[in-house]
């Protein structure tokens, strides 16, 4: 049996609490009741199937039933740097790529988005973001909420990252496909932490190719086609995920 999942902030114990915003959506949306059952992630990473015990205006309390001993999250630790796109394609990429099973997104703020984003407009696209990633990460029953951080530029996300495997999806490369150099990084055992840049619409900038160059990042072609933004970003994510065994190798 499928059960709801929520995402707890504090440990697991013998007593537990959904709070805020969750609350509200378990007692006025899903219209869940006393002795029902839900599934629930605790702060310290421990699944557990729970009983509500009560409801109130912006708490619902539980009582553990049982640990449930699961691995949801995929072996291989990918992070999607998503160059800013316009409307609500952001969302989109964010709530797909954290249902495939991104660790963790990053936004990019480079030369050739359309969108800029001031230091309060960007905070509180933040704050929309992470929302969407919890969401996303309850429904993919998952078992950690991936991060999604405040839009950095190419060199700050280069500077911080240690990623084993790097690529850029790159529109003008024409030797070097996706497929290729998953296949080579899997025979090299680079496929435990990668790092995955997908431009924004208006592609990426020669300074910016030259700057992932000089850091170690790959370029690679996802075919001849020309994919939308979003179309990008999660068909590649798709393919990285399959090249490490992640989509239903049994």
């Amino acid at each position: 049996m499928t059960y709801h999942r929520f995402f707890i902030e504090e440990k697991y114990g013998p007593l537990l609490a959904v709070k805020g915003g969750d609350a509200r959506h378990m007692s006025k949306v899903l219209r869940l009741q006393p002795k029902d059952k839900v599934q629930v992630v605790t702060d310290d990473g421990i699944t557990a199937l729970a009983e509500i015990t009560s409801i109130e205006k912006e708490e619902v309390k539980l009582r553990p039933l049982e640990i449930l001993a699961q691995l949801q999250e995929p072996r291989v630790e990918v992070t999607l740097a998503q160059g800013l796109a316009k409307g609500e394609k952001m969302e989109t990429i964010i709530q797909k790529a954290v249902e495939l099973g991104a660790a963790a997104i990053v936004p990019l703020t480079m030369e050739h988005s359309v969108v800029q984003l001031k230091e309060k407009r960007a905070e509180e696209k933040q704050r929309r973001w992470q929302q969407i990633a919890r969401a996303a990460a309850a429904q993919a029953q998952r078992q950690r909420v991936p991060q999604v951080a405040l839009p950095q530029s190419l060199d700050q996300l280069l500077a911080a990252d240690d990623s084993s495997l790097k690529l850029l999806c790159y529109e003008c490369e024409d030797r070097l496909g996706l497929k290729s150099a998953l296949q080579q990084a899997a025979e090299e055992d680079k496929l435990k932490k990668v790092l995955l840049i997908v431009g924004p619409e208006g592609g990426v900038s020669p300074a910016e190719l030259a700057t992932a160059q000089r850091a170690g990042v790959r370029t690679v072609s996802l075919g001849h086609r020309i994919l939308r933004v979003e179309t990008a970003a999660l068909a590649a994510l798709t393919a990285v995920f399959f090249a490490a065994g992640e989509l239903g190798e049994y």
